[in-house]
């Protein structure tokens, strides 16, 4: 692998597009130092972190969060098998419960309705008087932990 990538040569390699990879060196998730023509060269390292953050994207994590987990990264050589677990586990709880939601949803997609119980024949039984408007913003009977908790 090349020490040194051009934005062109980096883009190739990881699939992503040069205006994406400049909108993530803005946002700091990499960094590229200049040449005396002001090109960029990223480090070959730079893929790895590339890849990190499309897994991140993938999964919803927010692009701030991404760059934390990135922040805590060594600069000076590709993330290992062990970073990535410490990365990924740190977003697994919030995986789980989108999965959860993402699940309700699927099984119950044709009968959705504000509240979020998802019933509209039963609607006046687990939401009398709109109690769930209480509960906060958004549908709050979607997710299955709030079903569990005895929330509804």
């Amino acid at each position: 692998m090349p020490t040194e990538l051009s934005i062109g040569e980096l883009s190739a390699r990881s699939g992503v597009a040069q205006s994406a990879l400049r909108f993530y060196e803005r946002e700091g998730l990499i960094a590229a130092r200049r040449t005396g023509g002001n090109q960029r060269r990223y480090p070959g390292v730079t893929l790895r972190r590339v890849a990190l953050v499309q897994a991140g994207k993938a999964a919803g994590i927010p692009l701030e969060r991404i760059r934390a987990a990135l922040d805590t990264l060594p600069e000076d050589r590709s993330p290992t098998k062990r970073d990535w677990e410490r990365l990924s586990s740190s977003w697994r709880r919030e995986l789980d419960e989108r999965i959860a939601t993402l699940e309700a949803i699927r099984g119950r997609l044709t009968t959705c309705i504000g509240c979020g119980c998802l019933s509209l024949k039963t609607c006046g039984l687990l939401n009398p008087g709109d109690v769930a408007a209480g509960l906060g913003p958004g549908a709050r009977y979607l997710r299955r932990d709030e079903v569990k908790a005895g929330t509804r």
